[in-house]
């Protein structure tokens, strides 16, 4: 994973990303390199044009959605006074997690 996030962050560097700018950024983190997984990456990215590979790596996938039966009853039969009320103790349910939590959250990941 350090390798790949190497190559990305020399992409946005604007650097090139060479074998010895890789094994700089592994060196300067702390990472013992391996040259053969570091010619094995840059082999990999030859020809490859990262932003439109990243572009196309966020963007989201929709999912189909289901459309509810018209009237008076849900999906499961059920008045829909009654799924209403289900959704809201659902909701109850679910903990709150402010922006800063999920930061933390986030950060946890990354040491």
């Amino acid at each position: 994973m350090e390798y790949i996030y190497s190559a990305m962050l020399l992409h946005a560097a604007g650097q090139k990303i060479t074998d010895a700018n890789i094994k700089k950024v592994l060196t300067s983190a702390g990472v013992k390199p391996d040259d053969a997984r570091i010619k094995a990456l840059t082999a990999s990215l030859e020809g490859v044009n990262i932003d439109e590979a990243i572009q196309n790596a966020a963007l989201p996938v929709a999912a189909p959605v289901a459309a509810a039966p018209s009237g008076g009853a849900s999906a499961e039969g059920k008045p829909e006074g009654d799924k209403k009320e289900e959704d809201k103790k659902k909701k109850k349910e679910e903990p709150e997690v402010s922006e800063e939590e999920a930061a933390a959250g986030l950060g946890a990941l990354f040491g």
